[in-house]
């Protein structure tokens, strides 16, 4: 079951990010103010990153954080407005290294180097947010 939801995630955040982002849906609470959007998002991942893998609500964080992570993917990745700001680079930064592990490592627990490094990324984006940029 854990290779299963650890391949569905990779999936859907290679094709979020990567490939496709066909429409946003008003149940994953992107509510089309950037800066709510992105903090509610970053919480959404947090949560679903920290729990420990055989904690009963882990799917259910990680299948709320890729709702949403698609959501707000196809509300802002081409959006001009947002799509320059360094929070937003930032935030696409660390989706990706989180991709790039799920594509490589299914199975296995997310690193705590990558971990540390998802956290830094994270802590920019919010400093980002607080500058406007």
């Amino acid at each position: 079951m854990k290779k299963v939801l650890s391949r569905l995630l990779a999936l859907a955040l290679v094709a979020v990010i990567g490939l496709t982002g066909c429409g946003a849906g008003s149940d994953s609470g992107v509510t089309g103010n950037y800066k709510e959007d992105t903090l509610s998002l970053l919480s959404s991942l947090r949560t679903a990153i920290e729990l420990p893998n055989d904690a009963p609500e882990k799917s259910s964080a990680e299948a709320a954080a890729r709702d949403q992570l698609s959501a707000f993917a196809s509300r802002y990745r081409r959006d001009s407005a947002v799509s320059g700001l360094s929070s937003f680079t930032t935030m696409r930064t660390a989706l990706n290294a989180l991709a790039g592990h799920y594509s490589a490592y299914p199975n296995r627990p997310i690193p705590d180097k990558l971990k540390v490094r998802l956290e830094q990324e994270f802590k920019q984006v919010e400093a980002s947010l607080r500058r406007g940029s």
